[in-house]
């Protein structure tokens, strides 16, 4: 009965999340369905005030900062005119005839760098848009286009990254945002290239057929909503340059020479190991907002509306993101989640990389988030899997890296709030556009994680 009351919970979840209901209401109401379902209603207060505000806000702690700063980063080179001066930099270096990978490029130097994947949604977008009209490509495969970009290989492969989706299993596995770098670089070529290679032999076939750009509501071309950019392209590459080196610097070069024991006597809980990887991004994506902040000084039209949204921006997507954990804890906690994780962690006991793998693509695709469904797999079974893979000699640079990527392939499901807030920005529906986006987000994604698996499970973590 409690296996079957976790999955009428799960599939409510869905169902509900993809009809637009919030997560932060629904999580603790299909905690609380799928602890009365259980036979156990003596426990439903206990489990949300004890077991679902707990972990939500351990959550919170740990990541919180992580949310509104890069939250803030973002909003302030959306501000500056600096994500627009990236886009139109490259349009101008690349110019028309390479318009699919224009956007893609110009969506991956913006995340990668830390800007939030949904500013630079809404950056790129018009000026996808102008030059898809422009050059006759069908604007169907945009958001495909603006996915790859931004939902892929900056997200969850390429080393160094500052996106929380490789931020979360730092503190789990003591590892840093460059585990792995070698097969996360692989990984993101894979994406990358499979996926642009994928979307230009469809817009060739299509223009082939007489498909031009279609009839939209946005037919005039469109301007954008983004400042006007009053800085060359080099200038405004400088902050996401200081967000990926500071953070290499500190994670390879500083940290590792500094003696933190002095600091156990005051802070018995501290992990060194564990924390100085995510103190390099904390401090990165401060110093580069800083730095936007100072150099653009007599420039900004509102520094303080500015800042209060990069803020504000941040608390939706950190509370549902901890409200999940939150309901992940309550079903943990669960007679039939035993039985669920011996299933999980019995498909390959030999190899927990399989096994880590399946569990976050599972949940992640059930949440429809990619950090809500790794949150909640390593929230539940991370201690496990890393006494695992230490037990079977596999790196945990290698557990990480694995688990960021797993988070990415099926996280994407057509009832993704990412998925349909991309639709909404580009004025397009699932019907047209979400084919595409299932290859870009979904099929190259989960062959990318394949292959690192196979790899690592060869010749290890490099």
């Amino acid at each position: 009965m409690s296996i079957l009351a976790i999955l009428i919970s799960l599939g409510l979840l869905m169902f509900l999340a993809y009809r637009g209901i919030t997560v932060l209401l629904l999580a603790p109401l299909m905690a609380a369905l799928a602890v009365i379902l259980s036979g156990d209603a003596a426990a439903l207060l206990p489990s949300y005030t004890v077991t679902f505000m707990s972990q939500l806000g351990g959550y919170l702690a740990k990541f919180f900062p992580l949310f509104i700063l890069g939250a803030l980063f973002g909003q302030l080179m959306a501000d500056s005119g600096a994500a627009h001066a990236i886009s139109e930099g490259l349009v101008k270096r690349l110019g028309t005839r390479h318009v699919i990978l224009t956007v893609v490029l110009a969506c991956a130097l913006l995340t990668y760098g830390g800007v939030s994947l949904f500013v630079v949604a809404f950056a790129v977008y018009p000026i996808g848009a102008q030059l898809f009209q422009r050059t006759g490509t069908p604007k169907r495969l945009l958001p495909a286009a603006i996915a790859l970009g931004s939902f892929t290989f900056t997200m969850t492969a390429l080393p160094g990254t500052p996106a929380i989706q490789n931020a979360i299993p730092i503190p789990y596995f003591q590892t840093n945002s460059f585990a792995a770098p070698g097969l996360g670089i692989i990984a993101g070529l894979i994406m990358l290239g499979l996926g642009t290679w994928w979307l230009k032999g469809r817009a060739s076939k299509a223009q082939a057929q007489g498909e031009g750009y279609g009839v939209h509501k946005d037919e005039a071309l469109e301007e954008s909503p983004a400042p006007a950019a009053q800085m060359g392209m080099i200038t405004a590459l400088i902050p996401l340059v200081m967000v990926i080196g500071l953070n290499a610097l500190l994670t390879y070069l500083v940290f590792p020479r500094i003696d933190f024991s002095y600091l156990s006597e005051a802070f018995p809980e501290l992990d060194p190991a564990g924390a100085t990887g995510m103190w390099s991004i904390l401090i990165a994506l401060a110093f580069a907002s800083t730095w936007l902040v100072i150099s653009r000084w007599k420039q900004w039209a509102d520094l303080k509306t500015t800042v209060n949204n990069g803020c504000f921006g941040a608390m939706l997507p950190v509370f549902n993101t901890a409200s999940e954990v939150g309901y992940g804890a309550v079903i943990a906690s669960l007679a039939g989640f035993a039985m669920v994780k011996e299933a999980v962690l019995g498909l390959y006991p030999a190899n927990p990389l399989i096994s880590e793998a399946v569990a976050v693509n599972v949940l992640a695709g059930i949440t429809g988030s990619s950090s809500g469904g790794m949150s909640i797999a390593l929230s539940t079974l991370g201690e496990t899997y890393r006494e695992m893979a230490v037990n079977a000699g596999i790196d945990l640079e290698l557990m990480h890296r694995v688990a960021a990527l797993a988070a990415g392939s099926m996280d994407t499901l057509p009832h993704s709030g990412a998925v349909i807030t991309l639709l909404t920005i580009c004025k397009l529906t699932h019907r047209q556009s979400y084919g595409q986006m299932f290859m870009m987000t979904v099929a190259f994604p989960m062959l990318a994680l394949i292959a690192v698996v196979t790899l690592g499970s060869l010749v290890g973590s490099f």
